[in-house]
């Protein structure tokens, strides 16, 4: 709400919590926004009385609009990007980052009005699509926890290697990750991963950290292609050809 402030153009008339009654929340509202977990979604959706004029929309990436019930203006609005505290989500929100939309109109022209990036993401494409944004934010943050333990092995911190996360991260999004890809697992340097193999056994939870570095040694080797088949081929013979005597 703090991000629609800043950009103007839009009366935030409160907010409500756990515990509030929701059920006139429509009433003399033009949008409706359901900011629970996913799991609260549909709850909060049913116990709110519709009002056809109102939108209400939901901020989850992975529901489709089935969970806004009988609600008869319906949408949804998923920012890409992590929002940890609301002092860092209202600058984050305006930053030209994507929004993924669905259903009623509004959702894009709040999308718009932040200066974000448009994207449409059908019901049935939901799951996927924030499949790919939880590998895309989580699980990158969860690398990093890994990247800081192993470096902790070696005495040094994580901002050690801010530099070398930053430009790799550059490079997958400028020239593809097939491209982007350097290292051992690139190189099919299995000696080099060996030695990583054995200091990553020793470490506390060691099966738990070569697991995870075992499977992304796999998920690196898929961008590198495969070579060119050889292609074997029969020696050709050729006999001379036979001179007639000269008559």
């Amino acid at each position: 709400m703090a991000a629609l402030r800043a950009v103007g153009g839009y009366e935030v008339l409160g907010a409500l919590g756990r515990g509030d009654v929701v059920s006139g929340a429509a009433a003399g509202a033009d949008v409706v926004v359901i900011a629970t977990p996913d799991a609260a979604v549909a709850a909060t959706a049913a116990a709110i009385d519709p009002v056809a004029a109102t939108v209400v929309l939901h901020l989850s990436g992975s529901l489709g609009l089935d969970v806004l019930g009988r609600h008869p203006r319906r949408g949804g609005l998923h920012p890409l990007v992590p929002l940890p505290d609301s002092e860092r989500g209202a600058v984050r929100l305006r930053s030209g980052v994507g929004f993924a939309v669905a259903g009623d109109p509004v959702a894009r022209s709040l999308a718009l009005a932040l200066g974000g990036q448009v994207v449409e993401v059908e019901d049935r494409s939901r799951a996927a699509y924030h499949a790919a944004a939880s590998i895309a934010a989580n699980h990158v943050v969860a690398l990093l926890g890994q990247v800081e333990r192993v470096a902790g092995e070696a005495g040094l911190g994580l901002d050690v290697f801010s530099g070398l996360v930053r430009a790799a991260v550059d490079d997958a999004l400028a020239l593809g990750p097939a491209a982007a890809l350097t290292g051992p697992a690139a190189r099919g340097d299995w000696e080099t991963i060996a030695r990583h193999r054995a200091v990553l056994a020793g470490m506390t939870q060691g099966r738990s950290e070569l697991d995870a570095y075992d499977a992304l040694v796999d998920q690196a080797r898929r961008l590198v292609p495969e070579p060119a088949p050889r292609v074997e081929t029969a020696p050709v013979v050729v006999a001379p050809r036979a001179v007639p005597d000269a008559a």
